[in-house]
């Protein structure tokens, strides 16, 4: 199994009043599932169900309190050192929600990717342009825009030097936290088709946190449904989106646009270039 989760646990303490007395939020908690090579698994739940801390202690930004996540049958530390952090990286990575915010402002976005594809060592010094130039044209950019910053991109272009940037490591697994929440309509469709088709391409692993059951039916095989910190649900996400068990679950479908539950993102926009400001 490419990614195995079991029984993840996460708490935080918060302190409050005039003597920082501290409490316990129990932000996830007994949430296991497995992902095999090749295949895609989402997370979904309101916001504050913990879906995107689970993806967090995933990638290593946050340590479990308890549980296990396993990589080729092989446990993760909790709290890695670096030569871990950076076999972990090679492994996974992550695309955030906001695709501005996630590219270094004052770097080029061909740097970027550079500064990825060098620092894994995954080509000779000298093959490393080449390479930006190949996951630039993988994402659907002009690779004269590998000169640019973010901020002369649009939202949907910054998004797809996001997905560059991570493919640069040429991971097993995409861990993606709402990658398109923060895109306009037609643009979300374009970046969810490309993302199906990489997968489609490469054989890559798809780990989607999100809110959005289109986007689900779009990217995932399976699916697990949280609330307030716990899975409520989990399947197929034709078993659990079409027969769901759960009252939680049945609200989330409900509250989806039927056009959007029974379509393919494909079918929702007409898919045209990444032009202008998303």
């Amino acid at each position: 199994m490419l990614l195995s989760v079991e029984g993840l646990r996460k708490d935080f303490r918060l302190r409050s009043g005039l003597l920082g007395r501290s409490t316990r939020l129990q932000a996830v908690q007994n949430v296991s599932f497995d992902i095999p090579a090749s295949g895609s698994l989402a997370i979904v739940g309101e916001t504050g169900s913990g879906k995107t801390t689970v993806a967090r202690i995933i990638v290593g930004l946050e340590s479990p309190t308890s549980g296990v996540v396993r990589a080729d049958g092989t446990a993760l530390s909790p709290s890695p050192g670096p030569g871990e952090r950076r076999g972990r990286a090679r492994m996974m990575q992550m695309v955030f929600q906001n695709p501005v915010l996630s590219l270094d402002p004052r770097q080029e976005i061909g740097k970027a990717i550079h500064e990825v594809v060098a620092f894994h060592r995954l080509r000779a010094p000298e093959e490393c342009e080449e390479r930006v130039h190949e996951l630039l044209a993988a994402v659907g950019l002009d690779v004269k825009l590998a000169q640019s910053r973010p901020q002369n991109l649009s939202g949907g272009q910054c998004q797809r030097a996001a997905i560059a940037r991570a493919l640069a490591a040429e991971p097993d697994l995409l861990v993606l936290d709402e990658p398109v929440s923060a895109l306009d309509v037609s643009t979300q469709a374009q970046i969810l088709n490309l993302l199906a088709d990489l997968k489609e391409a490469l054989g890559i692993s798809l780990l989607t946190i999100s809110h959005d059951l289109a986007l689900v039916r779009q990217l995932a095989d399976d699916v697990v449904v949280m609330c307030k910190g716990e899975m409520v649900e989990s399947g197929s996400v034709d078993e659990v989106l079409t027969h769901p068990r759960h009252d939680y679950t049945r609200r989330l479908v409900e509250a989806v646009p039927e056009i959007m539950s029974h379509a393919g993102v494909r079918d929702a926009a007409v898919l045209e270039p990444d032009a202008g400001p998303s």
